[in-house]
């Protein structure tokens, strides 16, 4: 949409399941909603019986970021008169004008006007429905059609005020950012962390990244494409921006590989992650760890393999990927913008075994965590963090 051809004077900003809150939890909820609107673009907002009202310095830039604000559900640019018949007769006609010069009406599109009302008026939603339609058809010879119109017009009736657009701008949904509390989000360059942690910044949890470097099984594009990934996911962090952390891991794996049974790598791999992860989720305040985990997609997340790097956590691992495939995890990555960056070719880690345990034995497992000592590795790559 072009800037403000249709002389918006504000976006009415919808949220969802915010509603359904207890007053007190909504107020806190839309508090850390207006601030993180605030921190992405300039603007004055009011907020009022579940409506946002938002005035923007600069019309594009607040409908582009809109659209990446986490707890608005959906925006429409709209105008605003007094709830008077005159007002209404005169500015709606003006908006019907300028649709009609921005080609969005004409003598053939199919039209409704659809009113909702709050407040005590001398008329019925349905009678201003009514009313405003005839006005549209004073300035355009259109056919209205109630149930499947090329276009509805609406009406917003507020007490005294009126609020006039067209179009529902769908934004991301979810809760505000930051009302959850943080995370640790282990990222690797792949398709499915980066989905995980955008899951998770959904349900309002701002996020520390952590990035495993394995060189030298792995080379510097893996830890590049991470770089680029945090990028894009920064699109969506208004008001609370993704911390990152990088750890050289390759001394780790490379422990694993001289002195625990060459299958069980990919699994103590995974356990050493997680402890990594509780080490900056400590000094993080964090109040969990997320990882992209999907049932059965890799060796090391099959069930027994989950229950085995898990078993020693300090910290709930939230798994927002378990019960997806890949093409359902794919649909979301090209959503948000990841999976160009996603599929590069890395090359992969050269650490993987030929034939990864898929069935591992808790019992196994902790004997190999000790062979390789890995409270004193850990400790060892906390050192190694930047």
């Amino acid at each position: 949409m072009k800037d403000n051809l249709l002389n918006h004077s504000l976006i009415i900003a919808r949220y969802g399941e915010i509603g359904l809150k207890s007053p007190r939890v909504r107020g806190r909820f839309e508090r850390q909603l207006k601030s993180n609107i605030k921190t992405a673009f300039e603007c004055k907002i009011k907020i009022s019986q579940g409506r946002i009202y938002i005035h923007p310095k600069n019309f594009d830039e607040a409908l582009t970021k809109l659209k990446r604000i986490f707890g608005i559900v959906s925006f429409s640019p709209a105008i605003h008169t007094k709830t008077t018949y005159e007002d209404i007769e005169n500015d709606l006609g003006k908006y019907t004008e300028k649709l009609i010069e921005e080609n969005l009406i004409s003598s053939k599109t199919k039209f409704a006007v659809r009113c909702r009302r709050v407040g005590d008026h001398d008329f019925s939603s349905q009678e201003m429905a009514g009313f405003a339609g005839s006005i549209v058809r004073k300035k355009i010879d259109a056919p209205v059609d109630l149930s499947n119109p090329d276009i509805k017009i609406f009406l917003e009736v507020r007490e005294d005020e009126t609020y006039i657009f067209h179009e529902k701008i769908r934004g991301p949904g979810g809760l505000p950012l930051g009302s959850q509390g943080r995370l640790v989000a282990l990222i690797s360059s792949g398709i499915d962390s980066p989905v995980a942690a955008y899951l998770m910044m959904k349900r309002g949890c701002a996020i520390t990244a952590i990035h495993f470097d394995n060189d030298p099984f792995a080379g510097p594009k893996v830890t590049e494409n991470f770089k680029e990934l945090i990028n894009k996911l920064n699109e969506y962090s208004y008001g609370f921006p993704i911390r990152t952390k990088i750890v050289k891991y390759g001394d780790y794996l490379e422990k694993c590989k001289d002195n625990a049974p060459e299958k069980l790598t990919c699994v103590l791999c995974k356990s050493g992650m997680y402890k990594l992860a509780s080490e900056v989720a400590k000094k993080e305040n964090a109040l969990g760890i997320v990882d992209g985990s999907s049932v059965g997609q890799v060796a090391s997340q099959t069930l027994h393999n989950i229950l085995a790097t898990r078993a020693n956590a300090e910290f709930p691992i939230l798994s927002p990927l378990i019960g997806l495939d890949k093409i359902e995890i794919e649909k979301i990555s090209r959503k948000i913008g990841t999976f160009p960056i996603s599929e590069i070719n890395d090359g992969g880690c050269s650490a993987v075994p030929r034939y990864p345990e898929t069935k591992a034995e808790l019992s196994r497992v902790n004997d190999a965590l000790e062979l390789i000592n890995q409270e004193v590795e850990i400790k060892k790559a906390v050192e190694k963090l930047y």
